[in-house]
């Protein structure tokens, strides 16, 4: 078996090489992240296959979620793919799938619209008017730069990204708040939502604006986060349309299994399903 040694060099030119594959931001910095925590783990130490698995096993001890293991042994494989050290490579932990979400992260459309409330209280038209946006579409937090003043004027936006164009909707009532508070802000074109400074709103701001509205609305912190109300799209748009092929092509994925995740229900409301069978005399 090769050893092979790991250089902050080598993480580097994989950055670069993830940018040129047109990965998320996001993505990017989660992957640079976790093959630096490895690199920081290996101390100087060669890189064996060996070596790679007692990491696996470390992070297991560390008390990582499984699910969160195979996220960083994802980042490390494609790591050792791209420098051409396939025998490094390590299994990733089988996981059986939930058959429900836990209830303590979902967000419910009675809390949704608690943190609209606490947004509009507070006098913070920009975060009401950017959650309405991403629970109204399905878009993910990173496609909020797409949403123009072009795509409010003319009810539909283009989003590109990791390679995929795909073509989303906006209500009327959506397309005229947009376009009111870009007259607003004086906002003539292109992205609507952005900083005071005339720069996109970033991924980070949006997150901790949020986590901001959560005492006043009366909602657990750990259900308040962009990708929820992407979630919270998903199950009414399916409730609604019953249709999972529609709703994989409306949120922009390329295998039906990723969006069968988004429409697993509650504990509480597989519970009520069960009952409701009445199958106990």
């Amino acid at each position: 078996m090769k050893q092979y040694r790991l250089t902050s060099q080598q993480i580097l030119d994989y950055g670069n090489y993830l940018r040129g594959e047109e990965r998320s931001t996001g993505t990017i910095d989660k992957y640079l992240r976790d093959t630096t925590a490895f690199a920081c783990w290996l101390n100087g130490r060669n890189v064996t296959k060996e070596r790679a698995a007692e990491w696996k096993a470390y992070l297991l001890e560390q008390d990582y979620a499984p699910v969160t293991v195979n996220a960083m042994l994802s980042a490390v494989n494609g790591l050792f793919r791209f420098l051409g050290w396939d025998e490094c490579r390590v299994k990733f932990l089988k996981i059986q799938r939930k058959l429900f979400r836990d209830v303590s992260r979902e967000l419910t459309r009675g809390e949704y619209e608690r943190l609209l409330t606490s947004a509009k209280e507070q006098g913070r038209e920009r975060l009401a008017l950017l959650m309405e946006t991403i629970c109204a579409t399905g878009i993910r937090v990173s496609e909020v730069q797409y949403i123009t003043v072009e795509a409010a004027q003319q009810g539909k936006a283009e989003i590109s990204l990791k390679g995929k164009i795909r073509v989303i909707l906006l209500s009327s009532k959506l397309c005229r708040k947009l376009q009111k508070y870009a007259k607003k802000q004086k906002v003539a074109s292109g992205a609507i939502f952005r900083t005071r400074s005339g720069k996109k709103i970033s991924r980070r701001q949006i997150w901790a604006e949020l986590k901001g509205l959560c005492r006043q609305a009366g909602v657990e912190p750990t259900k308040v986060f962009p990708h929820n109300l992407r979630h919270l799209f998903a199950t009414l748009f399916y409730k609604a349309c019953k249709d999972i092929v529609r709703l994989a092509d409306v949120l922009g994925h390329s295998s039906i299994e990723t969006t069968r995740i988004y429409l697993i229900t509650s504990g509480e409301e597989h519970q009520r399903q069960i009952e409701s069978l009445g199958l106990v005399s």
